[in-house]
């Protein structure tokens, strides 16, 4: 069966839609190549009104944001939605939205697509909770084996969960739009030290404000996102008096958040190993400082390793210690002419990693379902 064009694609996120850079994309490109495409979400109290995209979006209304009763409402409010609409191909993102995609894709006779951005069962929040993880591992045990197409974000997950599940998952990174000019706006007394993503564990922020005190004054920390621990890093700075060294900008839309990125000296993408969904895991924020031509610190687990063997566009970090992490960047400060190095690498292979490569993958896939 081949996707004929204006065939309906249903994608499920679990997430508020105004974020997802990686789907955002996904359905542009499904939608440009001629497919009737809705991305379907949940609204949450703080949820920003969406943006317009060619691709059409619907917020589902939950009475829970957290928690087992959340993934319980939610995956009912999407099995109830997605009975009502007809579907050839429902593309579920994720563990959390795969159950009620693949009921509806075997009662209507369509086709379920697995889209795994993460190792969801070794995700860290899952991890720590051993009862959570053997029903989410139970229901991945279930559904995955007997799905025919499935993708994932790099290529040591894809092979990771091809030998676990026994289903074969290609690879479609998360790689940004090329950006047709790069405009350097760093200011030399004042270099920015950049994180984009979500505030939640495992992602090395206390470590990364603490060691701005072992840094000259001339460099800030600047973090561009929301989450479970923003109060809680709030909090950390005013203890540690580095008001004036740390700066939360809050949520970021996506469309905003290259124009921050050109202003930044330094990307960061720090990871805790507390899974396998973290150490195998290639983050989009890698790509986005490549695009941008700002060299970063990325810890020293497989996927940054072969793209540091292969580019040298930034440094790798073999833990979250504080001393490690200061060190790292001071080593770039005082070394301008490896900094420049890496500057200029970004600059090459931006010119490869670009969604314009990428989705040719991606449309591969559907034409082949």
């Amino acid at each position: 069966m081949y996707l004929r064009p204006m065939s309906s694609i249903i994608c499920t996120v679990t997430n508020d839609l105004s974020q997802d850079q990686r789907m955002i994309r996904i359905c542009s490109t499904l939608q440009a190549a001629g497919h009737r495409v809705t991305l379907v979400g949940r609204r949450l109290p703080h949820s920003r009104p969406l943006v317009n995209h060619p691709f059409q979006q619907h917020r589902l209304r939950c009475w829970f944001h957290t928690g087992k009763l959340f993934y319980l409402e939610y995956n009912l409010r999407l099995l109830y939605y997605l009975y009502q609409q007809r579907a050839e191909i429902i593309n579920a993102v994720d563990l959390d939205t795969l159950l009620p995609s693949y009921l509806i894709s075997r009662l209507q006779r369509g086709v379920c697509v697995y889209d795994a951005h993460e190792y969801f069962t070794e995700v860290p929040e899952v991890v720590r909770r051993p009862k959570v993880q053997r029903l989410w591992s139970a229901l991945a045990d279930w559904i995955i084996p007997s799905l025919q197409h499935a993708y994932t974000v790099a290529p040591a997950l894809a092979e990771l969960m091809t030998e676990r599940y026994g289903t074969s998952f290609k690879v479609v990174r998360n790689v940004p739009y090329r950006q047709s000019a790069l405009h350097n706006q760093i200011i030399p007394d004042k270099k920015i030290i950049f994180y984009q993503g979500m505030l939640n564990e495992g992602r090395g922020l206390e470590a990364a404000i603490l060691a701005m005190k072992q840094l000259p004054p001339t460099l800030v920390l600047h973090i561009a996102g929301s989450g479970d621990l923003e109060q809680k890093l709030h909090q950390l700075v005013v203890d540690h008096q580095l008001e004036d060294r740390v700066h939360f900008l809050g949520f970021v839309l996506p469309a905003e958040l290259p124009a921050l990125t050109e202003k930044a000296w330094l990307g960061l993408n720090l990871l805790e190993n507390t899974g396998l969904s973290y150490y195998y895991s290639l983050a989009n924020k890698t790509f986005d400082y490549i695009q941008s031509g700002v060299p970063a610190l990325h810890m020293d687990f497989p996927e940054y390793r072969a793209l540091h063997d292969q580019y040298d566009t930034f440094e790798l970090l073999a833990d979250l210690e504080v001393n490690t992490i200061a060190s790292a960047i001071q080593g770039l400060v005082d070394t301008p002419d490896r900094y420049a190095q890496l500057q200029q690498n970004n600059l090459e292979a931006a010119k490869y990693l670009t969604w314009e490569e990428e989705e040719k993958k991606l449309l591969a896939i559907y034409e082949k379902l």
